[in-house]
């Protein structure tokens, strides 16, 4: 599925509100002498992301702003972020503006790297939607601005589909039937790259799963509920009758060539995803729809909180010295109408939904007509519909990072079977548990 981290419409990066001793045991940070204050001439603020059209975001930024530019650094991606960031904290060098994902707030917050910028933004708070506006907060207090929302959807070969006789599953024992006639003609229904687990994360999300949770002054850890046993049957199930391919996004433009060639045949995605396909295929343009997410049987419709969205948040650093203009720069590039459609468009930034209270204005800019043809003006409502029932309940945890890179280190063993889903689950709740009490974090589980 290649979300790497779900990136998160509605899910609450931490309850907010709540202030109890040890769940946030290593959290620190003090008031920076002048980080607040007004600087007498222009500042120039460093920049850190990864996503595609930031650069052009920054120019138009820069052009419109005399008392303050930025200067941008493009990362690889997400998860040298968390690498590259951590280096620069510890050298007393972090970036005032960096690009982050929600589940990684949290854990930053707990190790004092970033801001609480929540009397510079809290007055624009109404111009986004609640949820994305969550994923900022730690305790009542904000620390970054939401970019953007990610509606999560299937989208399919429908040429492929119609060859075999088969329908867009709307339900994952559909999708798992689908897989099985798919197989018998060579082609894989989906992708589960080794390195990448999220399709766990989310299909658990989905099944009402709660990997954290708030339990007095306490986290509460379970990866053996009901929901993730749930989420886990499907993905054995899929793993055990070969209908996934295994390519690794490190190479990433094979991937691309597998769906553009018809070998794989669908992706559960949000709308980011759609600038790689437009970016990448020669072949099927004008082949491709878009279908509800996959319920579980007998369930109403409910997705998972978003995909990696390619930049949910711009986070301010506790290092920064200039945390007003830092803050004033990440709301002009999450409201400034040029701004906002520049990173919607597939084409000139990563087809990501805004984070603004209203936002179905952008859905046309959003998807990609050259991708899906005359599946274009039938896709935009599913997009709309998909925002309506995203799941509002799951907390990251405060160990988050290093918890999904324990999980990730061991999904390429379930994805080459040599170990089961529950297997990892069962060694997942007890290195979680064992890992935040290594941190002086109040733990049961």
């Amino acid at each position: 599925m290649n979300f790497t981290s779900p990136r998160r419409r509605f899910a609450h990066a931490a309850v907010a509100g709540i202030a109890l001793t040890g769940l946030l045991a290593a959290c620190g940070g003090s008031d920076s002498g002048d980080s607040g204050s007004k600087s007498s001439g222009p500042v120039t603020l460093d920049f850190w992301g990864w996503a595609n059209g930031q650069e052009a975001v920054v120019k138009a930024f820069n052009a419109s702003h005399k008392d303050i530019q930025l200067k941008y650094t493009k990362v690889t991606d997400q998860l040298t972020m968390q690498k590259q960031l951590s280096n620069a904290v510890k050298a007393d060098n972090a970036p005032c503006l960096l690009q982050n994902t929600g589940e990684y707030v949290t854990s930053w917050v707990a190790q004092g790297a970033l801001a609480d910028i929540t009397k510079y933004v809290e007055s624009s708070k109404g111009q986004f939607n609640s949820g994305s506006w969550a994923t900022g907060q730690v305790q009542g207090k904000t620390y970054g601005v939401p970019t953007a929302s990610a509606p999560a959807f299937t989208i399919y070969r429908t040429d492929i589909f119609e060859k075999y006789g088969l329908k867009a599953p709307t339900t994952w024992d559909e999708f798992i039937a689908a897989g099985k006639v798919l197989k018998k003609h060579g082609i894989k229904i989906t992708n589960y790259a080794g390195e990448d687990p999220s399709t766990l994360e989310v299909l658990a999300m989905q099944a009402g799963a709660h990997w954290y949770a708030i339990d007095g002054d306490a986290w509460k850890v379970d990866f053996q509920d009901a929901g993730t046993l749930k989420a886990a049957k499907v993905i054995q199930e899929i793993i055990d009758n070969d209908l996934n391919a295994k390519l690794s996004f490190a190479d990433y433009a094979a991937v691309q060539r597998s769906f553009d060639n018809g070998d794989t045949a669908t992706r559960q995605i949000s709308t980011w995803q759609m600038s790689g396909m437009v970016q990448n295929f020669t072949k099927s343009f004008g082949k491709w729809a878009l279908s509800p997410w996959p319920t579980f049987a007998g369930e109403a419709a409910k997705t998972p909180a978003g995909t990696n969205q390619s930049g949910n948040l711009t986070l301010v650093s506790e290092q920064c010295k200039h945390q007003e203009q830092a803050a004033e720069a990440a709301l002009w590039m999450s409201t400034d109408t040029g701004a906002v459609k520049t990173m919607a468009s597939p084409e000139t930034g990563s087809g990501v939904m805004p984070a603004l209270a209203d936002s179905d204005a952008y859905v046309p800019e959003a998807i990609s007509e050259k991708l899906l043809g005359k599946n274009y003006e039938p896709a935009q409502q599913i997009v709309k519909d998909s925002l309506k029932t995203v799941t509002t309940d799951w907390t990251f945890g405060p160990n988050w990072t290093a918890m999904f890179t324990e999980l990730q280190s061991q999904w390429g063993q379930v994805v080459a079977k040599k170990e089961t889903v529950t297997d990892l689950l069962a060694h997942m709740q007890e290195w979680t548990v064992k890992d935040l009490k290594s941190r002086g974090i109040n733990v049961k589980g």
